[in-house]
């Protein structure tokens, strides 16, 4: 299994606590941990509003974030979890995203989605279209990326977005162009896009749910004549790693006081819910096996958020000290 990690930047109330000047050095020092470390990436959100409520609090830009750490590591792969198709133009997205590989030397991946976060959307001005409207946005807009990548141009004339030879050069560095990672678990549409475009999927953190989102993914690949093996299946998981289960509920008691002030109760209660329920809760054994138990059933790449990096990283530690090397 493949191991990659996310970089606080605030979204998640984070990086709360920490003095607004110290913020960048912070997700700097982490970064360059993680680029000596042994996780083959890192990862951002593309969010410009805290979750589950939006505050004054800091979300940083994940492609300003991408070029900073970009220029700043040697080693490690930098990407998005995942980049909204609707918060930027495609080709000046692809331009962007182009410039960021050959900073980084060709370790740039492309996380793509949809989008979700309607507060976002509408406070940003991009109104909040229908589902079936994001997504022929993401298939249109993927189609220019893959274009202008492979091409070194792009021209569609489509529903959501027309360019007429939007040149974008350099080619990135990597051959083929940027890797695309296609998020979410849609069935009709957006699996069927990962069959056709993506190197990576990521949907799934019940195995249940990823074996079923699996099948289809599957039948995707079939009826193109794309072998499913040939995809790598990722899911993102919240982690909490102690040496004893009475620890890890201590570590996220915590977690839990430094967010209640600033989503309420009720959300914080569901936080809570949502990892004590998670496969990346508990002593390293148990997170150890339940992986390798997903591991039996496709999962390639393991994403993980440590939702106390900024503050504590002996639970990013154990993790490293004791997961990964059981599973790699």
């Amino acid at each position: 299994m493949r191991f990659g990690t996310f970089i606080p930047q605030g979204w998640r109330f984070d990086l709360v606590g920490i003095d607004p000047a110290e913020e960048w050095s912070t997700m700097l020092r982490l970064a360059q941990r993680a680029d000596a470390g042994p996780w083959e990436s890192l990862w951002v959100y593309d969010h410009f509003h805290t979750t589950p409520v939006a505050s004054a609090e800091a979300t940083h830009e994940a492609w300003t974030l991408m070029s900073a750490f970009a220029a700043s590591t040697s080693r490690i792969r930098l990407g998005q979890m995942c980049t909204c198709m609707g918060y930027r133009n495609p080709a000046y997205l692809a331009k962007v995203a182009a410039t960021v590989d050959h900073v980084s030397g060709g370790r740039t991946e492309m996380g793509i989605g949809g989008g979700w976060y309607e507060h976002e959307w509408r406070a940003y001005g991009y109104g909040f279209p229908e589902i079936k409207d994001r997504l022929g946005m993401l298939r249109e807009g993927v189609e220019i990326m893959n274009q202008a990548w492979t091409t070194g141009a792009a021209t569609l004339d489509g529903t959501y977005y027309q360019v007429d030879g939007a040149i974008v050069r350099p080619l990135p560095r990597q051959e083929g162009g940027i890797p695309l990672w296609i998020a979410g678990g849609g069935e009709k549409v957006t699996l069927r896009i990962a069959a056709t475009y993506a190197s990576y999927t990521n949907f799934g953190a019940t195995l249940e749910e990823f074996d079923h989102k699996s099948a289809v993914l599957r039948g995707h690949c079939d009826a193109i004549g794309r072998d499913l093996g040939s995809l790598t299946r990722s899911t993102n998981f919240n982690t909490i790693v102690a040496p004893t289960e009475a620890e890890a509920r201590d570590r996220l008691a915590l977690v839990k006081a430094r967010l209640l002030p600033h989503v309420g109760q009720a959300h914080a209660d569901r936080i809570e819910r949502d990892y004590l329920a998670s496969p990346a809760f508990g002593t390293p054994e148990q997170v150890a096996e339940r992986l390798a138990q997903r591991a039996e059933h496709g999962l390639g790449y393991a994403i993980h958020y440590f939702p106390e990096a900024a503050y504590d990283l002996s639970g990013v530690e154990l993790f490293e000290r004791e997961v990964i090397p059981a599973l790699t």
